[in-house]
């Protein structure tokens, strides 16, 4: 037993010194800025699952939009493979090097859900690429405009029990993951979110923690988010618990109170979910991962399994995907484009809804939902 405890110290111990020099390569880091470019590209990867169902149709919507851009070379819509289950299992890494090449030769990234195993030690292609791209801000807006619902999420998201979740110990009887919180990855976060706020006209900011427990993770985060608060007096800022924040979304006599939140990784990914069901399930919520450098948009859900398994594949609902390429559209400067297909998806999903996907076969398939939305989108020529 003392040698397997000497293991896991040594362990533990490059865990430390690697994490040190992160924080501090983070310290000394300035932004970093992007080459000058006559062209955007923007990378679309299909993922696992449904996927590349989805994607699919997200890709025909941009080409319609985008088409004057495309064909006047300005802009590239560029497939990029590889990045499967099935290929990353074969060469045992999360991103295998070529894909991530790939991906670091775009721009922006469209990106449709992969499946992490459980188990073993393949990491989440996800985690592998927000840390390979430093996309430290996970943006995840939510609407509820009957009920004064406007919410927008800034999960950290290149730390907490994420940055290690692969690398934990385990002795018999027992095993251990790690959380990690650093100054510098903690303000930039909080510091994205207040000039969110700002720019935004917002007023509430919500620092939503677990601090009275994870008194030295969750406390720096909550102590470093009110540090930031200082440089933005106009702002209300206010402390709470997950646990009961949590709560206070399902609570209709509260939860339109709020509009900003800043999360550590885990919870953020937790009580995102909770919000987009409250939207209406997370089929209908997309989200931004953001960086100094990259950007990456994607579905908030998974890639259905049960649905690939039972044949439903094809009924896929892909509104989730289309409101993170609206999303990736105002990031790219194509406001005009982002605020056509958010009147179209207004109109084929909330008031109209002629076109109808269930996510079984009472309901329209995901290609038929996309002839909808195009055929919505001529409309509004």
């Amino acid at each position: 037993m003392n040698a397997q405890i000497e293991r896991a110290v040594e362990h533990f111990r490059a865990l430390l010194e690697e994490q040190l020099g992160r924080a501090e390569r983070m310290e000394n880091a300035s932004a970093q800025e992007k080459t000058a470019n006559p062209k955007t590209v923007v990378g679309v990867v299909g993922g696992d699952g449904i996927g590349p169902i989805i994607v699919n149709e997200a890709a025909r919507v941009l080409e319609a939009l985008l088409a004057d851009e495309i064909a006047r070379g300005t802009l590239e819509l560029r497939p990029i493979d590889g990045l499967t289950i099935e290929n990353r299992l074969a060469r045992g890494e999360a991103v295998p090097a070529e894909v991530l090449a790939a991906i670091k030769g775009c721009d922006v990234l469209l990106k449709g859900p992969t499946t992490t195993p459980k188990g073993g030690t393949l990491e989440s292609a996800n985690v592998a690429l927000r840390r390979a791209l430093d996309l430290y801000a996970n943006v995840r807006p939510v609407r509820i405009p009957e009920e004064g619902v406007d919410w927008t999420f800034f999960r950290e998201n290149t730390e907490g029990e994420y940055a290690l979740g692969s690398r934990g110990v385990e002795l018999p009887g027992l095993a251990m993951d790690f959380k990690v919180i650093t100054d510098a990855g903690t303000r930039r976060i909080a510091r994205a979110a207040f000039e969110f706020a700002r720019k935004n006209g917002k007023k509430n900011v919500a620092i939503v923690t677990k601090a009275n427990i994870m008194k030295k993770t969750d406390g720096k985060f909550s102590a470093i988010c009110h540090e930031v608060a200082k440089d933005y007096p106009e702002m209300e800022v206010e402390d709470w618990y997950i646990d009961i924040m949590t709560a206070n979304l399902v609570n209709p006599a509260i939860r339109s109170r709020f509009e900003v939140f800043i999360l550590p990784n885990l919870y953020g990914d937790i009580i995102t979910d909770e919000a987009a069901q409250l939207q209406g399930g997370v089929g209908t919520a997309g989200s931004a991962n953001l960086g100094d450098r990259y950007a990456m948009f994607e579905a908030v859900h998974g890639t259905a399994p049960r649905m690939i398994e039972e044949g439903l594949g094809d009924y896929a609902n892909p509104e989730s995907i289309l409101r993170a390429a609206q999303l990736m559209l105002n990031h790219i400067g194509r406001a005009e484009a982002a605020a056509k297909l958010g009147k179209a998806l207004e109109i084929c999903c909330e008031t109209e809804k002629k076109v109808a996907v269930t996510g079984d076969r009472s309901g329209a398939t995901c290609r038929e939902f996309g002839d909808y939305l195009l055929k919505t989108l001529q409309t509004l020529s």
